[in-house]
């Protein structure tokens, strides 16, 4: 399986303050793991993305929305909301964020890869429609999926697949009435934004289109995996995705200090997996999979190599 490893520089730049856990930091922590492995960086096939622009933003997002992020750059503010700091080179981050998942979409539909993955900075699951929100700017994986349904005559539906400790309640709320989009969410519950109940199931065409799985803190790993596995097989019998979108948090990790549960390099590169064989059986085996969350700093690198090597496994 040939992967993409989509990076840029400025994920680097987005400076959120000291003592802030989505630190620049957690994008070298990444690279340096990868990098270190000279045979498994070889094999990848590297992307530098491009900024997205405003009219592909706005088709995730209010207008309102991306005047508001751009102009907190040109009025001096130093946040957006009570977690999301931003500085000089925020805004640009942000563009070239959605753009990283963009370029993933592009690699898988256009051959040069069979999969993706996007070591992006900031992270985008909790920016909803019209506001920033949980160090989130931009939502890069709504960007990209309502891109590829946009450009590429293949997408009509678009699974968005997230793990990460937190409800992704900005995703969610972007294709709630969406009945093109499914949305599935496991997550610590209750924790951070305190969305993301088993009742929440979409609305109006999208009824149905919407699945969360909330998990309580401290259940076994094994646990976890069956209720991710059981989910899966249950939106797989009346949703055929033409794509497949991860967001890929790994603060579900047994070490992170965001979360509580107890998930293991293993575990990921086992969901991920699961994923892969579901994509190779409807879709042409097209994955584009995105950084989110993910905090401590001594084991992401290693967790998302984990990751992208089952990506790119055979």
């Amino acid at each position: 399986m040939k992967t993409a490893l989509i990076h840029h520089p400025i994920y680097e730049k987005h400076d959120t303050g000291p003592g802030h856990p989505e630190t620049p930091k957690r994008y070298t922590a990444v690279m340096d793991v990868l990098r270190k492995d000279e045979k498994f960086w070889s094999s990848l096939v590297e992307i530098t993305p491009e900024k997205a622009s405003k009219g592909l933003i706005q088709a995730a997002h209010t207008p309102q929305h991306y005047k508001r992020v751009e102009g907190a750059f040109a009025h001096g503010q130093d946040r957006l909301d009570a977690d999301t700091t931003i500085s000089m080179k925020s805004f640009e981050a942000g563009l070239y964020a959605a753009g990283g998942a963009i370029a993933g979409v592009d690699a898988v539909m256009q051959g040069t890869a069979d999969n993706a993955f996007v070591v992006v900075r900031p992270p985008g699951h909790h920016a909803t429609s019209e506001h920033a929100m949980g160090f989130c700017l931009f939502n890069n994986v709504a960007v990209a999926a309502r891109y590829a349904q946009n450009n590429y005559k293949e997408i009509d539906r678009v699974a968005i697949i997230d793990w990460d400790v937190h409800h992704g309640n900005g995703t969610q709320g972007i294709f709630y009435d969406d009945p093109t989009v499914h949305f599935f969410s496991m997550h610590q519950y209750p924790w951070y934004p305190g969305s993301g109940s088993r009742g929440e199931t979409g609305f109006g065409r999208g009824l149905g289109s919407t699945m969360n799985v909330p998990v309580k803190a401290n259940t076994s790993a094994e646990e976890q995996k069956r209720m991710f596995e059981s989910a899966l097989e249950d939106i797989s019998k009346n949703f055929k995705p033409d794509l497949i979108m991860i967001s890929a948090g790994f603060d579900a990790h047994l070490t992170d200090p965001l979360g509580q549960l107890k998930l293991e390099d293993k575990d990921f590169a086992s969901m991920t997996t699961t994923l892969k064989n579901w994509a190779s059986e409807v879709c042409s085996g097209r994955v584009v999979s995105c950084l989110e969350g993910g905090y401590n700093l001594e084991t992401l690198g290693k967790t998302v190599k984990s990751h992208i090597s089952a990506l790119a496994a055979a």
